[in-house]
């Protein structure tokens, strides 16, 4: 009898075990439900984007100013910071030692010029008594050997005045060209050395440069912009970036490309060229120069967060009915909270902008309004954050 009670009780629980597998299968072999999704419709809009580069403003003239004479500073006839016009008298160094110079020379010239008038007229004599024979030829010969050294000496003479005259003007500094001076290095009394001290630096300020490096590849490009002048900025073609990131109101021109490539880098520096009426930029002013670029106009955009980046590639899922395909797309430059796609979509086609973290190629979706996706179950852990 028990035997045969162990022998039932064996066989229900095999059936029970068996209905439990059939069960668990059924649960595995039961498909996922659909993942809730939202899509926008990829379209054609007016994308106006700019290339940037890292500038540095430059003025277009700009001199250290230097003495040319030693001595000390005798006036300093401006104010730090102030606009001045070309010529101003800027510093006057002691001229009391120049003009004395110059005096000397002035007598030394006078002095050979005189004598010089007189070995002219004892030579006129000579040859004239040379011809009546009334005078020995070697007499004649040197008065005008005399004469002749009377001459250079006149010379030598009229030069060393010159170089008194020049170093007397050196003492009076002026502005080569108008421009804004900056803060004087030396002060009153202070002594100066030809040549090496650093007096003040002036500089023009508009129009002003800016400075920046492009790619080689690039030059064709910026030489047509150099080629349009003043044209290009009609259309806000090359714009400028404070350090703040405020845009600078005047758009500029490309003025200068340079000599030559940078074979280093592969970069040649460009120059543009901006008006400055208020003198907003600096010379060494460091911002961006933002220059329009040459795909901008009518171009698919999407939103940026649908964009998926896989080993180094982009993707996005476009639905399909009711399933997601991934295709991989080119980018284009970012706008803002959209970014333009040169390739790999089309003009209408669903791209999914939520829910992409959960899905795979050929998922099936569901599909709702943007914004109206049910919020994600807290995981695990994360409910007493």
């Amino acid at each position: 009898m028990t035997t045969k009670y162990l022998a039932l009780c064996a066989t229900l629980a095999l059936g029970a075990g068996a209905g439990c597998g059939k069960k668990d299968d059924q649960k595995q072999n039961a498909a996922p439900p659909p993942t809730p999704v939202s899509v926008v419709t990829a379209h054609v809009a007016d994308a106006v984007y700019y290339d940037q580069y890292p500038a540095t403003a430059v003025a277009l003239k700009s001199v250290e100013l230097r003495p040319q004479v030693s001595g000390y500073i005798t006036a300093l006839n401006f104010q730090e910071g102030d606009l001045v016009p070309a010529g101003k008298v800027l510093y006057e160094i002691d001229k009391r030692q120049y003009e004395a110079a110059y005096q000397q020379a002035l007598a030394n010239l006078r002095s050979a010029q005189a004598s010089a008038q007189n070995a002219q007229v004892n030579k006129g004599r000579y040859q004239r008594l040379l011809e009546e024979d009334a005078v020995a030829r070697q007499l004649a010969e040197n008065a005008v050997t005399t004469a002749s050294t009377a001459g250079s000496q006149v010379a030598a003479a009229q030069a060393a005045l010159n170089i008194a005259k020049t170093n007397l003007s050196f003492a009076t500094i002026r502005a080569p060209f108008a421009g804004r001076i900056g803060i004087s290095q030396v002060r009153l009394g202070q002594p100066v050395s030809a040549g090496s001290t650093l007096l003040n630096t002036i500089s023009t300020e508009t129009p002003i440069g800016v400075d920046f490096a492009v790619n080689q590849q690039d030059i064709v490009r910026f030489e047509k912009l150099q080629n349009q002048g003043r044209r290009a900025t009609a259309d806000s073609t090359i714009r400028f970036i404070m350090p703040g990131g405020q845009p600078y109101n005047q758009p500029g021109s490309i003025a200068v490309i340079g000599r030559g490539v940078d074979p280093q880098t592969g970069t040649i520096t460009v120059r543009a060229e901006f008006a400055n009426p208020q003198r907003r930029l600096k010379d060494g002013l460091s911002g961006v120069v933002k220059v329009l670029n040459t795909q901008s106009g009518n171009r698919l955009v999407i939103p940026n967060k649908a964009i998926i980046e896989q080993m180094g590639e982009n993707f996005v899922y476009v639905a399909r009915g009711d399933s997601a395909q991934q295709q991989k797309v080119q980018l284009g430059p970012r706008l803002r909270d959209d970014i333009v796609i040169l390739s790999g979509l089309k003009d209408g086609e669903k791209v999914i902008i939520d829910g992409v973290q959960k899905l795979r190629d050929g998922a099936k979706i569901q599909v709702s309004a943007p914004g109206t996706m049910p919020a994600a179950a807290p995981t695990a852990g994360g409910a007493g954050k």
